[in-house]
C-alpha cells in the first residue's frame, strides 16, 4: 500500500512531510470511534426526519415540523444558542393532501403517479376518457379548441420507451476508481468555461425552445379548462423521479393538476390510445398552499469555543434538510443531515470543549438553488461580488455532507491542496473503515459550494453511490428503508474526528488563492 500511497502524494502535488508534521489525537479519535460506531442515535435520528415528519419540500409543513423537531434534539444533546435563522424570502409552501388515480376502462388499474410540485388540484373526483392531444408545435394547439373542458389529457411529444439501465442498481467505489480520483492533478474546468462553446450554445437554444413551448401548451390547456394532465415521469420498474410543475412564488398564477406518472403505466395508457382504444379514468388529486409565512429558514446550533484566542474562529458542518414530495426524502438529504447531527451528539457526548466554536446548520431550499446556504453566507459573510464581512476571515472549514447514504471514501479537496496533507493524516485512522482517497478535484451540486464561492474552505465528501443515481435521488423510493445504517454510522464518526481536529488545530486551515474580482 506504501507504493501507490506515495504515488497518489506526489502526483497531487501533496509533501509527505507535510503529512507526517499534522498531528492526530488518537486518543480523541477512539473515543469519537466508540461513540459513533458503538452507541449510534443516528437512525434514530433518521426515522424522525422521514417516517415521522414525512416529505420535507421547501416552505411545506413537513420541513417546519421536522426543523422544529431538529433544533428540539440538537438543544437536547447540550448544544448552545439554537434557533430557525431567516435567510429571505422564499415563496409559496406545498402539501399533498390526496392522491388517487386508475384506469376504470378498458378494466381497472390503479397507476403510480404523483403531482407535480406546487401544482394545484382537481375539481373533487374526476372521471372521464383520457384524450391524447398531437402537438408536434403550437400551431396544432388550435385544433383543440373548445374540446377539452373538464378532460383528463396526455400531450403526446413522442413518450420514450423506457431504457433500462445496464449499470448495476447499487454500487459502491473500486479501488481502481478510487486510485483515479487520487491521482488527479488539477480540477476540471468550470462549466463557465464552456460558455462561449457552440454547443452548448445550440442547448442552451434548444432548452428555450422546449421551454417557450411548453409555456404555451401550459397556458392553453388553462385556457380550456383542462381537468387533468398526466405527463411521463422519468424511471423505470415503478420508480418516478419527481419534479415541480409549477412556480412557488407568491404572485405565481396557479397551475393545472398534474400527475407525473410512471413510465410503465403512461406508455400502456399511449399505447392504447394510438391504437384506437378506448381509456376511462378516475382520479381526485388535492394539494394545499401555505402563505402565511413565505421566508425560508435554517436550524443552527453550536458548540461555544473555550479558548479566549480561539474561541471566536468557527468550524462549520452542515446539509441540506429540505426534500422532494414524492418519499420522505431519506438519502436526499435526511441522511446528510442525520450525519451532521449525530457528529454534533458525539462531540458532545464525549465531553469536548473545542478551542473554536462549532456550528451546525441545517439548510432549506437546497433543493431550489442553495437557497439556504447561499442567503446565510451573504448574511454572514458577504456575497461573492461584494467587500468581505468581519466574519468571514474567521472560519477555518465548512464541511457538507449530501450525496446518499453510502460510507464516506474520502474527501474532494475542491482544488484547495495545501489542505491534501492534513486530510490525508485525519483519514489515517479511518483506513479500516474504507476512508482512504484525497483528490484535488471539485464537486458540486451542493451547499459547499456558496462557501467555496466566497473563498472560505468549502468540503464534501466522497461518498458510496449505493443506489443514489439509480433509484432514490428525488424519487418515490427515497425512504428510510434505503438507509445503510453502518454507512451512517461510519460517516458520522469520521465527520466528527474532522470537526474535533480542525477546531483544536493550532492555525485555521489554508485557504485557496482569493478568485480575483468578477471572477464568481
Amino acid at each position: 500500500m506504501k507504493k501507490p500511497l506515495l504515488f497518489t502524494l506526489l502526483a497531487s502535488g501533496i509533501g509527505l512531510t507535510a503529512m507526517a508534521q499534522e498531528s492526530v489525537d488518537a486518543t480523541a479519535v477512539q473515543k469519537i470511534r466508540e461513540e459513533g460506531l458503538n452507541h449510534s442515535q443516528v437512525m434514530k435520528t433518521a426515522f424522525y426526519l422521514t417516517d415521522v415528519a414525512g416529505p420535507r419540500l421547501s416552505g411545506s409543513p413537513g420541513l417546519k415540523k421536522a426543523q422544529n423537531w431538529a433544533l428540539d434534539q440538537l438543544k437536547s444533546y447540550g448544544l448552545a444558542n439554537g434557533k430557525l435563522e431567516p435567510w429571505g424570502k422564499f415563496g409559496k409552501g406545498w402539501q399533498v393532501n390526496k392522491n388517487y388515480a386508475a384506469i376504470t376502462v378498458p378494466y381497472y388499474h390503479a397507476i403510480i403517479a404523483i403531482p407535480k410540485a406546487w401544482t394545484g388540484s382537481t375539481k373533487g373526483p374526476v372521471k372521464g376518457e383520457v384524450m391524447l392531444l398531437k402537438v408536434d408545435t403550437v400551431t396544432d394547439l388550435p385544433k383543440y379548441k373548445g374540446q377539452l373542458a373538464g378532460k383528463i389529457v396526455i400531450v403526446d411529444n413522442n413518450a420514450p420507451a423506457l431504457v433500462r439501465s445496464k449499470t448495476p442498481d447499487l454500487s459502491r467505489y473500486t479501488d481502481d476508481e478510487l486510485a483515479k480520483m487520487a491521482a488527479a492533478t488539477s480540477t476540471p474546468a468550470g462549466g463557465r468555461r464552456n460558455a462561449g462553446n457552440p454547443q452548448m450554445a445550440a442547448f442552451m437554444a434548444n432548452r428555450a425552445r422546449a421551454a417557450a413551448k411548453r409555456n404555451a401548451i401550459s397556458n392553453f390547456l388553462q385556457a380550456e379548462n383542462v381537468a387533468l394532465i398526466l405527463s411521463q415521469g422519468r424511471g423505470t420498474d415503478g420508480t418516478v423521479f419527481t419534479t415541480n410543475g409549477a412556480s412557488y412564488a407568491d404572485t405565481a398564477k396557479m397551475a393545472l393538476p398534474e400527475l407525473e406518472t410512471s413510465g410503465e403505466d403512461y406508455l400502456r395508457i399511449v399505447r392504447l390510445l394510438r391504437a384506437g382504444q378506448k381509456v376511462q379514468m378516475e382520479a381526485d388529486v388535492q394539494t394545499q398552499f401555505f402563505t402565511d409565512d413565505l421566508k425560508g429558514y435554517n436550524v443552527v446550533a453550536e458548540i461555544p469555543g473555550t479558548d479566549k484566542k480561539l474561541k471566536d474562529q468557527v468550524v462549520m458542518i452542515g446539509g441540506h434538510f429540505d426534500s422532494w414530495h414524492a418519499a420522505t426524502g431519506a438519502t436526499d438529504n435526511a441522511a446528510g443531515s442525520a450525519v451532521m447531527m449525530e457528529a454534533m451528539r458525539i462531540l458532545k457526548a464525549i465531553g469536548f470543549k473545542p478551542k473554536r466554536t462549532i456550528r451546525v446548520a441545517l439548510w432549506s431550499s437546497e433543493e431550489q438553488g442553495l437557497f439556504g446556504s447561499r442567503g446565510y453566507v451573504a448574511a454572514h459573510f458577504g456575497k461573492p461580488d461584494s467587500a468581505a464581512k468581519a466574519e468571514r476571515a474567521k472560519v477555518s472549514a465548512y464541511y457538507n455532507l449530501d450525496n446518499g447514504t453510502g460510507k464516506i471514501r474520502g474527501v474532494y479537496l475542491q482544488g484547495n491542496a495545501a489542505v491534501g496533507p492534513i486530510f490525508q493524516s485525519w483519514l489515517e485512522p479511518f483506513k479500516d473503515l474504507g476512508a482512504t482517497t484525497v483528490t484535488i478535484s471539485n464537486t458540486g451540486g451542493t451547499d459547499h459550494q456558496s462557501f467555496d464561492a466566497v473563498n472560505i474552505p468549502g468540503f464534501q465528501f466522497i461518498q458510496d453511490g449505493m443506489d443514489y443515481n439509480t433509484r432514490t435521488h428525488h424519487s418515490n423510493q427515497d425512504t428510510y428503508d434505503r438507509l445503510v445504517e453502518d454507512d451512517l454510522k461510519q460517516a458520522a464518526t469520521i465527520i466528527a474526528s474532522f470537526v474535533y481536529h480542525t477546531a483544536q488545530r493550532a492555525e485555521m486551515l489554508p485557504r485557496k488563492e482569493a478568485p480575483k474580482a468578477g471572477t464568481n
